[in-house]
């Protein structure tokens, strides 16, 4: 079967593997559709050089059927639709004990720090796997996994109906935490430098902001009359934006960082100490943000069909990525099946 994989100095190999059937405990997974995001990139551009093995198999956002279960598996069947909550912690570390243990210390980010779905079948543990309707398309079901990123952010947040958030960032999740934010209640404004993202998070129904054209901090004083915003999420990994993140808030408002920053960022603490400001991170999600996903999919609350830009075949991997860096493209889904034939 084929494999798409990080080679190391920003290389994506396509390389060939063998099928193995599923131990006992794990069920072996026929993958359909894998999402590429952020998270890959940082891989690709070399991040996360010290913490990954080369060649890694990656991939952890995913939509696929169960293609055989192993020993000692119950509760499944073959040709189940599903998608995995990639994460396998310990059990025994100080956050697993106090009951984070999507957060745990010695945490195994599937795809990440063990190989992921970038492949044709797929061997996975059972208890990371999230049943799917039967009638979920499965390229929207590749989505589940960062819209749970969104609704954990958004549950984070504490966001409750009326509230004003702004999201500093108008890519996939800030699209997806801007949705989730709305279906919770709130009011949403978007802040974002590039056009066709504005344009698309305006025909989404959003407030749409270019802060080199207009003076973000007057906009959202006179937006919330005076007040500021009750939540300010940072999904653009930029300085500047985390630098001015602070100045949006209201008093006791709150600031969710949830971009991944490689190097350490200033941020105004002058601001934080004055309107008593709240800073949260808010990193992957818990089984319940996952089960929320579902059905904001299942419902038509997130806009698949706006989201997903292109489809690609799995040798077109290293080209997806291409279109994700130059802004081409909101959400790249690789269609894991499309030419294996050839290899097999």
């Amino acid at each position: 079967m084929l494999t798409a994989t990080y080679a190391g100095d920003r290389t994506i190999a396509i390389a060939e593997a063998t099928e193995e059937p599923p131990a006992p405990g794990q069920v072996r997974l026929q993958v359909a559709y894998v999402g590429l995001c952020g998270t890959d990139l940082h891989i690709l551009h070399g991040n996360m050089d010290a913490r990954v093995r080369t060649p890694l198999v990656f991939g952890h956002e995913m939509s696929g059927t169960i293609d055989a279960i192993g020993d000692g598996v119950e509760g499944w069947h073959e040709g189940q639709q599903v998608t995995v909550m990639p994460l396998a912690w310990d059990g025994t570390c100080p956050a697993c004990l106090a009951g984070n243990e999507h957060i745990c210390q010695n945490l195994d980010f599937i795809g990440i720090d063990s190989p992921g779905a970038l492949q044709a079948t797929w061997n996975v543990p059972a208890e990371v796997l999230v049943p799917l309707p039967d009638d979920m398309a499965l390229d929207a079901a590749a989505l589940v996994e960062p819209v749970a990123v969104a609704v954990h952010d958004v549950r984070r947040a504490e966001i409750r109906g009326g509230e004003r958030a702004v999201v500093i960032g108008g890519g996939p999740i800030g699209v997806l935490i801007a949705t989730v934010a709305r279906a919770f209640g709130a009011e949403v404004a978007v802040v974002e430098l590039d056009a066709t993202r504005r344009a698309q998070v305006a025909a989404l129904g959003f407030e749409a902001l270019d802060p080199r054209e207009v003076d973000q901090v007057g906009w959202v004083e006179e937006w919330t009359d005076g007040a500021g915003a009750d939540v300010v999420f940072e999904v653009s990994g930029a300085a500047q934006a985390v630098l001015g993140a602070t100045a949006l808030a209201k008093v006791r408002g709150t600031l969710v960082v949830v971009a991944i920053h490689p190097t350490p960022r200033e941020i105004d603490l002058q601001r934080v100490f004055w309107r008593e400001l709240r800073i949260l991170g808010a990193r992957v999600y818990e089984r319940t943000d996952f089960e929320r996903a579902v059905e904001l999919i299942a419902d038509g609350t997130i806009p698949t069909d706006v989201l997903i830009t292109k489809i690609v075949p799995l040798a077109e991997t290293g080209a997806a990525f291409e279109d994700l860096e130059a802004g081409r493209a909101m959400k790249v889904l690789v269609d894991v099946q499309a030419g294996q034939e050839a290899s097999a």
